[in-house]
């Protein structure tokens, strides 16, 4: 346990959030009847709530609390924001290249666009690897945000799982993915004030306030934002591994991947879905300076301040600001914020999940039973997916995983997004090829990936970039570059 037990109004604060973000939810679902209206808002959903909603979805909880270690260290820096470029440049290019495959009819998953380009099996293939690695992955993201909430709270690990999935799948089972939206824009509203109070009390806290901060973090070296060097083995982030790797990772995880495309497929238009998606760039390159300019307040504040209690390591310093430092209730709200950057994750993964069940491998045989059934089932497969990460960050605790394991079914989970976006581009040069072609193509990619992965030096930024490549390059060569116009059957 980080933090003295919390105070009575710290609890009232936190159930109050809770309960607000369950009722809002579900009122905000209220009318939802049909497969469209559950998991695609009736099309209709407004242009920055999906802007929130991309926001609030990418940002976990693990980054949230650990992204200002990387200007609290010692030798931290602000090179982080290398990456953040990257991500701009790969929202503009979905924006422009991929988004209007989505548009050009009334499709429910980013995987119906494979069937059309490969067949109904690459679609299978495709909404398989999404169901197994997200549900696995966030699975291990509930894991590691629970543990940081338990040492906040210092109540029992899987009553923490328990509380957060069961509050998110609560609103994500009766008011579908508006609720998921609605309450990612709270929620992300939540956070990033949470954040804003935290830095301004550190500037309060700092001699000459925001000069002094400056003043400390240029004496210190953290000023530092481009790493120029060429290096595709460094263990930290270049200005091309974050330009180049990070628009490829962005172009795979906001283009080819049903968790955002979903979020594209609320829209009003393809204009509306365009507008959210590449403003979340600049906003995410925002946030992620919020964070870095905290870390370098959280080091001001601890080699300036004597405090009665342990200095927790980088990657948990902000954690031990907020349950430390924070005044009663206000602790609780930035508790309540750190719930929220998990729920805004997970119930997007529940919506998305079910939503792929129901489209990619139930479909016409589900819907010919009636709406209603449909809706059975898609609240079913809500339920069932919370239930399924859930036991994975149990299990995952009770087991003592080892971090390396973690980190390892992370990768996998990261980049096999890649291995799709290789997919995605190799039908769009194409047209139609066979069935085989993309199976081998994947097949070929992956096993390219796991060994630059797991058998080379390779920096984490390019995985994605060899994933989507090489089955790009495999899929060229079985193909010779030709396939079948789009309009032949």
């Amino acid at each position: 346990m980080l933090a003295p037990e919390l105070a009575p109004a710290d609890y009232a604060v936190i159930v109050a959030y809770l309960g607000v973000m369950t009722i809002a939810g579900v009122w905000s679902g209220r009318s939802n009847r049909s497969e469209e209206g559950f998991f695609l808002g009736g099309r209709g959903l407004p242009w920055w709530a999906l802007l929130a909603s991309i926001v609030a979805t990418e940002t976990s909880a693990v980054t949230f609390l650990s992204l200002p270690g990387k200007t609290y260290a010692t030798d931290g820096s602000f090179a982080f924001l290398q990456l953040a470029l990257g991500y701009v440049i790969g929202r503009v290019i979905v924006a422009k290249f991929l988004l209007p495959e989505y548009f050009r009819g009334r499709i429910f998953t980013a995987y119906e666009v494979l069937q059309e380009r490969f067949g109904p099996g690459v679609r299978l293939l495709a909404s398989s690897v999404f169901l197994i690695t997200r549900n696995l992955s966030d699975g291990l993201r509930l894991f590691l945000a629970a543990l940081l909430l338990q040492a906040a709270l210092g109540i029992g690990f899987t009553p923490c799982v328990l509380v957060i999935a069961g509050v998110t799948t609560a609103y994500a089972m009766f008011g579908g993915v508006s609720a998921v939206v609605y309450n990612d824009f709270f929620q992300f509203v939540v956070y990033m004030l949470g954040a804003m109070v935290v830095l301004g009390m550190l500037l309060a806290q700092t001699p000459d306030g925001a000069t002094g901060l400056v003043e400390f973090a240029a004496s210190t070296g953290r000023l530092r934002v481009f790493d120029p060097s060429w290096s595709l083995t460094a263990p930290d982030i270049t200005l091309w591994s974050g330009l180049i790797g990070g628009a490829v990772l962005t172009i795979a995880t906001h283009g080819a991947d049903q968790m955002m495309v979903q979020r594209y497929l609320c829209a009003r238009s393809e204009r509306s879905a365009a507008l959210a998606l590449v403003l979340s760039g600049p906003l995410v390159l925002l946030q992620f300076a919020l964070f870095l300019v905290i870390g370098v307040g959280l080091a001001q504040f601890y080699a300036t301040h004597q405090v009665a209690y342990e200095v927790a390591a980088g990657d948990r310093v902000f954690l031990t600001y907020l349950v430390q430092e924070l005044p009663t209730g206000l602790r609780g709200l930035l508790i309540a914020a750190v719930m929220a950057v998990v729920m805004s994750t997970l119930s997007s993964s529940l919506n998305s999940s079910a939503g792929v069940v129901v489209n990619d491998l139930m479909g016409d045989k589900l819907r010919r039973r009636g709406a209603a059934a449909t809706m059975v089932a898609a609240r079913g497969l809500t339920l069932a997916f919370a239930a399924l990460q859930s036991t994975v960050a149990i299990v995952a605790y009770e087991g003592s995983l080892k971090s390396d394991v973690i980190d390892a079914v992370l990768a996998i989970a990261g980049f096999s997004t890649g291995l799709l976006l290789g997919l995605y581009v190799l039908g769009m040069l194409v047209g139609r090829a066979r069935p085989l072609v993309g199976m081998i193509a994947f097949g070929g990619g992956l096993a390219v990936t796991c060994a630059a992965v797991f058998l080379s030096p390779l920096s984490w930024p390019w995985y994605c970039l060899v994933g989507s490549s090489s089955t790009l390059g495999i899929g060229l060569l079985l193909t010779g570059g030709r396939g079948h116009p789009l309009e032949e059957a």
